[in-house]
C-alpha cells in the first residue's frame, strides 16, 4: 500500500506524461499512462525501443483490463485468469480502445495482471493499467534494485520504491487464441 503523498505524487507524475520505474516479478520496470501519446513515446526513447515491437500492459486484476480485449469469449478470459495473477503475459485481440502505439506493429495487445503484489498495487491505486516493460536499455542487463535503478534512471524517471520479486525470468508471452508459446 502506498503513502497517499507518495500516491499523489505518482498519479500527478503519471498524468503529467511522465515514466516511473517499478518493482515487478524478476526486476524494476518502466511505466507510464498507456494511452498517453507523449509518455510511451519518452518511454521508448529512455529505453531505446522500437515502437513497432509492441508494450505490454499491466493491470490490477482482469476487469481493469477487460476493455482492451476484443471479443475474447468467456472460456478464452477464464484461460487467461487461469494464470493471473501470474508473472504470465497473453497476447490478446486488441479492442478499438487500444492504441498502434501499444500494438506496435501487432494485432494483438500484451496483457498481464502480475504475480508482484506492489505492481498490482499501483495498478489499483492509480486506477490505471500500465505499461510495463523492463527498466533497461534495449539488449541490457535488467535491472534488479531499486538503488542501481535510482542511479541509472532516477533524472529521467520517478522510481517507486520496492523489492523484487524472487522470479529469474521475464514473464512468459502466449497467444490466447492459440495457446502458442511466444517466450518462454
Amino acid at each position: 500500500m502506498l503513502q497517499a503523498a507518495r500516491l499523489r505524487r505518482i498519479r500527478a507524475h503519471l498524468k503529467a506524461g511522465g515514466v516511473i520505474a517499478y518493482a515487478t516479478e524478476s526486476c524494476f520496470g518502466f511505466g507510464c499512462d498507456p494511452f498517453n501519446s507523449r509518455a510511451v513515446r519518452s518511454l521508448l526513447r529512455l529505453k531505446q525501443r522500437p515502437q513497432q515491437k509492441g508494450l505490454i500492459i499491466i493491470g490490477a486484476s482482469l476487469s481493469q483490463l477487460e476493455y482492451l480485449m476484443r471479443n475474447v469469449s468467456p472460456a478464452l478470459r477464464a484461460r487467461a485468469q487461469a494464470k493471473w495473477p501470474g508473472a504470465h503475459t497473453w497476447l490478446v485481440p486488441a479492442s478499438a480502445h487500444v492504441p498502434a502505439w501499444l500494438r506496435g506493429r501487432h494485432e494483438r495487445v500484451a496483457l498481464r495482471v502480475p504475480a508482484h503484489a506492489g505492481a498490482r498495487a499501483l495498478c489499483a491505486q492509480t486506477n490505471l493499467p500500465l505499461v510495463s516493460t523492463s527498466a533497461n536499455r534495449s539488449s541490457r542487463v535488467s535491472i534488479k534494485t531499486y538503488r542501481e535503478c535510482i542511479r541509472q534512471f532516477g533524472a529521467s524517471t520517478l522510481v517507486v520504491p520496492g523489492r523484487i520479486g524472487r522470479r529469474k525470468r521475464p514473464s512468459t508471452i502466449a497467444d490466447l487464441l492459440s495457446g502458442k508459446l511466444i517466450r518462454g
